[in-house]
């Protein structure tokens, strides 16, 4: 019997083993899916002005995917060797802790979470599993240990201070890629706006206040209340700013986002979504939507997905980006890829300099190009973070 039992453990443990190895590779390459893989070749021209560029994407998730991000990969949209291929300058890294069975863009409800299950795929530590602040807080861990890592080519932004040192190493030639660290979703907060504190030490520096379900926070554009800011989401707030952490509403209904766009005494960001104007559903701004937040001086990271874009190229991207520069000027819009989201995406981050090219030939003008690309969201953790 004792035999048996054994090799019972011995073969559950190699289906265990087995699945922590190959489960997370099967499991991103049937989420994150590329049209067109790199390598990628542009015109001269195009290819000429994007290396002069600050290139900043304000959305990524692939932090969650249990990828190597130093090592080249061929699975999701981002590592560092293809950030460095597409001229990447600042990417920020976002996690999302919570998200539910049957994910739409109308209506989900609270009520499951596949999140752990990722993560006990992964083999994440056992205080993450169910934890929406913990599995954050691993993240950021996971995040650090690739910046001790990178040999100086990854950099966290923490400080305007760390912005500025970013810049100083592009304009002398340093190849280095700045991340960001957030959270897609006050989920981590936990209800407490005291775990605030433990994620700010752990470097996070941009939350929005909802992501596919309404939180403790506010409502989500795809929750079930669709409400305002709570209470607490209003002390969230003014927290936030005091600490120098950059309010994102993408995901945020309507009513949130018009709470949050009165009360900021800072830039707010959109770090990725679509525009009714060009794509009209549940999950995109409208125009009136896009001047309130760039009313607080902030920047909208226009999206790459089919659903942001109502199209599957950079031609696209570049109509949606021309088209919101058209409402509230170059100065308020930027790129917001959601690269590795479980989306669906033209091209991987090697890829950058597509978009370039696409805004050259629809006649955009380079002082705007330069703005769009990256030197907006550069001067909004130039103002926000802390010094």
């Amino acid at each position: 019997m004792l035999r048996k039992l054994l090799v019972v453990a011995v073969i559950v443990g190699l289906i265990v083993m087995a699945a922590r190895l190959v489960g997370p590779s099967i499991l991103e390459r049937s989420q994150n899916h590329t049209l067109v893989p790199g390598p990628y070749r542009v015109s001269a021209e195009a290819e000429a002005l994007h290396r002069t560029l600050l290139v900043a994407d304000m959305h990524a998730d692939s932090l969650l995917w249990g990828r190597d991000l130093l090592q080249s990969s061929k699975a999701g949209h981002i590592d560092l060797p293809r950030l460095l291929e597409g001229n990447v300058g600042i990417q920020a890294l976002t996690v999302f802790s919570t998200i539910p069975r049957g994910l739409n863009i109308e209506r989900n409800e609270d009520k499951t979470d596949l999140v752990p299950y990722i993560g006990m795929l992964q083999g994440w530590p056992l205080k993450a599993i169910g934890s929406p602040k913990e599995v954050a807080l691993y993240q950021a861990k996971r995040l650090q240990g690739f910046v001790d890592r990178s040999n100086g080519q990854m950099m966290l932004l923490r400080s305007r201070g760390d912005v500025a040192k970013f810049l100083e190493q592009r304009k002398a030639g340093s190849r280095i890629v700045a991340t960001l660290l957030g959270t897609e979703g006050a989920q981590p907060l936990e209800g407490n706006i005291k775990n605030l504190d433990d994620l700010y030490n752990a470097g996070f520096r941009m939350m929005s206040p909802a992501h596919f379900t309404d939180t403790a926070v506010g409502g989500s554009a795809a929750g079930v209340s669709k409400g305002g800011l709570t209470p607490l989401g209003r002390e969230w707030v003014k927290q936030m700013e005091a600490r120098g952490m950059l309010i994102d509403v993408a995901h945020a209904s309507a009513d949130t986002l018009r709470d949050v766009t009165q009360m900021a005494t800072k830039p707010v960001v959109v770090s990725h979504t679509g525009v009714k104007g060009v794509c009209n559903n549940n999950r995109n701004l409208t125009d009136d939507q896009l001047r309130a937040v760039a009313a607080t001086g902030g920047v909208i990271g226009v999206g790459f997905w089919d659903v942001a874009a109502c199209g599957t190229d950079a031609a696209a991207i570049a109509r949606e980006i021309r088209y919101t520069v058209g409402v509230v000027g170059a100065e308020h819009v930027g790129l917001g890829s959601d690269f590795d989201g479980a989306v669906t995406e033209p091209f991987d981050s090697g890829g950058m300099g597509l978009i370039t090219e696409a805004l050259l030939q629809q006649g955009m003008p380079e002082h705007d190009i330069r703005l769009v690309m990256g030197e907006n969201v550069a001067r909004v953790l130039g103002r926000v973070l802390p010094e």
